[in-house]
């Protein structure tokens, strides 16, 4: 006797129906997530996050109603919040195997060279590697103390400018009152120091400003997360990416200046036969990756293109970096000066915060620009 087709077909729907109820449970059983927000279907919790200019000030609000550790699932992405110290120590060093592997977004991926530097990478044999090689060479104490001339140089170069500046402004009689901004020249100092130490002195003047510039543009262009973030899965959405094409445009003409200069660096190390590049006492950040390549003792063997997403994470590492050390100074100058004048911040006319200082208990003003 035959079944009824329907009967087959109700047959298979509700095994197919048993079979979805006991993956969840079992999922819910094996996933014990933090707490976490109340959920919509399909986006999550971005409803709590959208139209919030201070995302992280909603975060804060919700770590206050839900714990130091809480779940958020943004789209397909399910997040873990940590904000207390004891629990970052414990997710950052304690457990830091558990969390090493970092989700991959569409910005990283296209910039850094599908996800080759150290900082995106994930965790594996590959990342070792490149931890090691970090370690052991690229931000070793040799390597580190190798830099200091570059700081002694910057450093005098600053001097130099803000001599001229007070120079000029006594040429052009009124050397009674000179504005110097502080907060520029510091910015061209950690710029030009971050750049001699990752491509050292062949790159031109109008590759290191492109170059930054071109960083500084892949930081604005990369903010927020894009609905193919959200929502990998759902490739049809990457079509209506809005940064990808600008991420794209910004990574081409990234690589076509970091080609220019690693080619200018393979020149000098295969031009250095008598003196090999690893015993010269100036190596930058390409020379260190270039010698390690080329040594041929390593698991791995790493491309140009591996070079370029280290020397790219590891340029806007720290030009990040020396731009918040270029604020401490300013901010410790600016310390300095109100202790020895004892003289209050003012707000000018111009846009910018004035502080009113007196220098060598001379009779001239000077106005340095925060």
């Amino acid at each position: 006797m035959e079944l009824p087709l329907n009967s087959i077909a109700l047959f298979v729907f509700l095994a197919f129906l048993l079979g979805l109820l006991r993956e969840w449970k079992r999922s819910k059983a094996a996933q014990k997530l933090p707490p976490s927000p109340w959920k919509l279907p399909f986006i999550g919790n971005l409803h709590h996050l959208i139209g919030s200019k201070l995302p992280h000030h909603t975060m804060r609000k919700l770590a206050q109603k839900h714990g130091p550790l809480m779940h958020l699932q943004l789209g397909e992405l399910s997040s873990i919040v940590v904000s207390s110290s004891r629990l970052a120590k414990e997710v950052m060093k304690t457990h830091d195997l558990a969390f090493a592997n970092r989700a991959t977004f569409q910005s990283t991926k296209i910039m850094m060279y599908n996800c080759t530097d150290i900082a995106c990478a994930p965790y594996g044999d590959y990342w070792r590697q490149m931890r090691k090689i970090c370690t052991l060479e690229l931000l070793s104490a040799k390597t580190v103390r190798s830099f200091c001339p570059i700081r002694q140089s910057e450093a005098s170069h600053l001097v130099s400018c803000i001599d001229q500046a007070l120079a000029a402004a006594a040429a052009g009689g009124k050397e009674e009152e000179a504005i110097i901004n502080i907060a520029e020249k510091m910015h061209s100092y950690a710029s030009s120091m971050t750049c001699r130490a990752a491509f050292g002195n062949v790159v031109s003047r109008d590759d290191k400003d492109a170059f930054l510039k071109l960083i500084n543009e892949s930081i604005t262009t990369s903010k927020g997360m894009e609905i193919s973030d959200l929502f990998p899965s759902y490739k049809i959405l990457h079509l209506f990416s809005v940064a990808k094409a600008e991420i794209i445009k910004t990574h081409y003409k990234c690589d076509k200046i970091l080609n220019r200069i690693l080619d200018q660096h393979i020149d000098k190390f295969l031009a250095t036969t008598k003196m090999p590049i690893g015993e010269s006492d100036h190596e930058d950040l390409i020379d260190v990756l270039l010698r390690v390549k080329e040594s041929g003792d390593l698991q791995f063997h790493i491309t140009n293109d591996n070079i370029k997403a280290v020397v790219m994470v590891g340029t806007l590492f720290f030009f990040r970096f020396n731009s918040f050390l270029g604020i401490g100074y300013v901010l410790i100058l600016s310390y300095y000066c109100l202790q020895i004048n004892n003289l209050p911040f003012y707000e000018s006319n111009s846009q910018y915060p004035l502080m009113k200082c007196q220098l060598s208990n001379q009779s001239h003003k000077y106005y340095f620009v925060m």
